[in-house]
């Protein structure tokens, strides 16, 4: 073997090329192609890797709690009871399925409580926690009934945002969440009635009529509102109460239109309907269905869904009552195809629009201090309706365009004001919704029946419109998540320094 003079052995000739050994920074350029490359390939975590529960806190405003204890709580049975009857209350005041999961993962986190699972599925919750070589603990809670309280929902929505925040331990959190429940509601009962009977009068004049057809819209949703308060009472279920308030308010206004009205004015009955029936409609709970089904909760969705479904029917089938009924006393053909020009100027119309808001707002409970935001709201989804027909985009798809934008604005206002979207939203977007689509269709529908087929293909249309409102506000919802991340963050340091 061939050695070199200094002893050590000569590399072999066999005619291979000689490689020179790497630099220092050649190697470190080498591991950082690698890993570039990996990144490529693989993303920034393997790809089976599973999905931690604080992620889903991501585009909510309750991302990076703070955690308050270091370690496992001793007392987690007492955080998960807190977090349960918090996520009970939440769904009784008409929160979604995705806005309580993210509620109850952050107070867990926040509170010391890591190998949390949330279950929603409809009207359940459960909570199973499962730390290392301990005994798990699982508890369900069923929400059993509903009530419109807007206002206790922004409460706990800034409860929640507190905890977060590192400024509520859990002994305040249950104080003050006790509080939150038992609190009476923003407005009382005869508020509320007079609302109801305001909100259809100036409704009625937003669509065309005059003083004598809001007068008798006033009085009949008045009349609507005290039923629907005495069947509750009697415990009778929710279909026949909106069967029963939409069969009302139908057969007064026929009635009034067949033999006239006392003053001696002709009423046009389809905006007297129109106005009454608005109110009926399951809007926040349409909205919270369409939510859970886009955000992956199909189970909470499909019986939400399917509620919203049967209160929509009961809303047609006291229209189709009311309608044989006054079939019956000698009725005279409705023309179906009439429009309605506007009474009132622009600027009457938009104020009109605003005091509708505000009644809704009092009709589902919410805060004082956001009813004139939600009516600025309202307002400013009215005009880009307005707008999209002026520009002929069509009927189906103007009013999801503005709910897109009223989506978006309640978003940014609701976390502004330290509220949910919902609480927005839902009364703003209120006046999309085609009352006189459906109407009409449920009058084809029952009366002329050589013409099923016109009725069956507006009641589609209006599906349509209601559904396209809906997945609006989400997409609204969506698109604000990045222009509202400073403001979460800046309600939890105030927050913190309370």
């Amino acid at each position: 073997m061939n050695k070199e003079p200094d002893g050590r052995r000569r590399p072999p000739t066999d005619g291979l090329p000689r490689t020179e050994p790497m630099s220092p920074m050649q190697v470190r350029q080498n591991v950082a192609a690698k890993r570039m490359l990996r990144r490529l390939v693989q993303g920034e975590n393997p790809p089976t890797a599973p999905l931690s529960i604080v992620d889903r806190l991501a585009g909510s405003p309750y991302a990076n709690p703070m955690i308050q204890v270091g370690g496992v709580d001793a007392s987690a049975r007492k955080t998960i009871d807190f977090a349960l009857k918090l996520a009970e209350s939440m769904f009784r005041y008409g929160a979604g399925a995705l806005e309580v999961e993210t509620s109850i993962i952050a107070i867990t986190a926040a509170l010391g409580l890591k190998n949390i699972e949330v279950d929603i599925t409809n009207q359940s919750v459960a909570i199973n926690y499962a730390p290392k070589d301990q005994t798990p603990i699982s508890l369900l809670r069923v929400v059993r009934s509903w009530t419109n309280n807007y206002a206790g929902l922004s409460q706990v929505h800034q409860l929640v945002t507190d905890i977060v925040a590192g400024g509520v331990g859990r002994e305040e959190a249950v104080r003050r969440l006790e509080d939150i429940t038992r609190s009476a509601k923003p407005f009382p009962r005869w508020m509320v009635t007079v609302a109801f009977g305001v909100f259809s009068a100036v409704f009625v004049g937003v669509l065309g009529g005059g003083l004598g057809a809001s007068m008798v819209a006033f009085i009949s949703n008045m009349f609507v509102s005290l039923l629907a308060r005495q069947l509750g009472r009697w415990r009778t279920p929710d279909f026949f109460i909106t069967a029963s308030c939409s069969f009302l308010v139908t057969i007064i206004a026929l009635l009034l239109w067949r033999f006239g009205s006392p003053v001696g004015i002709q009423i046009a009955p389809a905006i007297v309907v129109v106005g009454g029936i608005l109110l009926l409609l399951p809007t926040g709970r349409l909205v919270s269905s369409v939510q859970d089904a886009i955000n992956g909760f199909p189970v909470t969705a499909a019986g939400r869904f399917l509620s919203t479904m049967l209160t929509f029917g009961a809303l047609v089938a006291g229209i189709a009552v009311g309608f044989v009924v006054g079939d019956m006393t000698g009725m005279e053909p409705i023309d179906v195809t009439e429009t309605f020009p506007p009474r009132y100027d622009l600027w009457v119309i938009v104020v009109l629009i605003a005091i509708a808001v505000l009644m809704i707002g009092i009709t589902e409970q919410t805060s004082v201090k956001l009813l004139l935001p939600t009516a600025a709201v309202g307002v400013v989804g009215y005009l880009v309706l307005i707008g999209g027909d002026a520009v002929g985009i069509g009927s189906r798809f103007a009013p999801a365009l503005a709910a897109v934008a009223i989506g978006l604005l309640a978003r940014v206002v609701a976390l502004r004001m330290g509220a949910p979207q919902l609480v927005v939203a839902v009364p703003a977007a209120l006046i999309l919704l085609p009352g006189l689509t459906i109407f009409r269709s449920m009058y084809v529908l029952t009366i002329e029946e050589s013409e099923i087929l016109i009725g069956a293909g507006g009641m589609l249309n209006a599906g349509a419109i209601v559904l396209g409102v809906a997945a609006g506000i989400v997409l609204g919802d969506t698109l604000a998540r990045p222009l509202t991340r400073s403001l979460a963050s800046n309600e939890r340091r105030r927050a913190r320094r309370r």
